[in-house]
């Protein structure tokens, strides 16, 4: 049987760990891509957090730039959680990408956890930059006329987070409409 996201995630808050003796200033960062995600998926996760006591991250009021806001690294670093939800367009966006590669590396310097969602998104195509996510990705490398190194960093990065373990959100969804 499969949890209910907010489930685990509310079991992660509580349980104890090196994590939990650190003051963050977010118990959740999410990296998503807006127009995919803003007003659905991620309404109800702000929403459902909200209910219980969940502080995430808001990054209505950051100023758009062509790079990563110096806030934004911040709250990425100041977050006991990030959680990764990877759509169709994820990749279209450069920002997305060096938010990753910034959740990424505090993964591995500080532990921060890092959870993904995979929504209306195959995990093989995350990790292998195919389908219309590796349409995206290639669009994204070639506008920003990156190095090889600069755009392997980015594929790097999507390969590693597409083999944490997450959420396929269609799925998850459709086994809650069977299962009520």
């Amino acid at each position: 049987t499969s949890s209910h996201p907010f489930q685990s995630l509310s079991s992660l808050m509580a349980s104890p760990s090196s994590l939990s003796s650190r003051n963050w200033s977010y118990n959740v960062f999410a990296s998503f891509h807006g127009p995919d995600v803003r007003k659905t998926l991620l309404s109800h996760m702000r929403e459902q957090f909200k209910r219980n006591g969940i502080t995430m991250f808001d990054d209505q009021k950051i100023e758009r730039s062509a790079t990563i806001a110096p806030s934004l690294t911040e709250a990425i670093k100041e977050s006991r959680i990030s959680i990764v939800i990877l759509s169709k367009e994820y990749a279209s966006s450069s920002w997305c990408l060096d938010e990753l590669v910034e959740i990424l590396k505090c993964k591995e310097t500080i532990g921060q956890i890092v959870m993904t969602i995979f929504y209306e998104v195959d995990p093989s195509d995350v990790r292998k930059q195919t389908g219309d996510f590796g349409i995206a990705f290639n669009k994204t490398c070639a506008r920003k006329t990156l190095t090889n190194e600069e755009s392997q960093k980015w594929s790097n990065a999507l390969n590693d987070v597409g083999n944490i373990a997450g959420e396929d959100f269609f799925r998850w969804l459709v086994g809650l409409y069977f299962f009520f």
